[in-house]
């Protein structure tokens, strides 16, 4: 009776692993598809946002891929992020108004007279790989947004970095 019930026993858990194993490859691919589809709906780089390559490393967990070319663009990102409720606004416009007092940005007409600064507000991201992610045009679904966040915490990084 021991036996069989160790055997019962031992089949559910076979089960139970290959339902969770058959969940997380299900979850993966539809991680795939979203992410295939999201950069098939916005090709060509600049015209539609993120390239096929961007969301990729995005998604891999490559900061370089998101790490900015320069400092004005990282305040002019952060200013994004804080209007699209994307990062927590007191720690994050606090890191962006020293970036910007550091940078000799705290003037309206400096601010309005630095395209890096400006294209960042508008959700533009100038990698230090030459390249330009939009933010703005990657789309409003849970893996965009997801994509946005990260992109947001790891610009703040990277301020945080910059102030120390």
């Amino acid at each position: 009776m021991k036996s069989v019930k160790s055997i019962f026993q031992l089949a559910a858990c076979g089960a139970l692993l290959l339902t969770t194993s058959a969940t997380a490859a299900s979850w993966q691919e539809s991680l795939s598809s979203a992410a295939s589809q999201l950069s098939q709906s916005t090709t060509n780089g600049t015209q539609g946002g993120a390239s096929l390559s961007s969301l990729s490393g995005l998604l891999g967990g490559s900061a370089q891929a998101l790490s900015s070319e320069n400092m004005p663009n990282v305040a002019g990102i952060l200013g994004y992020c804080m209007k699209q409720k994307l990062v927590s606004a007191t720690n994050t416009e606090n890191v962006k108004n020293q970036i910007m007092e550091k940078l000799g940005l705290s003037t309206p007409q400096a601010q309005t007279t630095t395209p890096d600064y400006t294209e960042g507000l508008m959700g533009l991201l100038n990698t230090a790989q030459g390249d330009q992610l939009n933010l703005s045009t990657i789309g409003n679904s849970p893996l965009a947004e997801k994509v946005k966040t990260k992109a947001c915490d790891l610009v703040l990084k990277q301020g945080v970095s910059f102030l120390m």
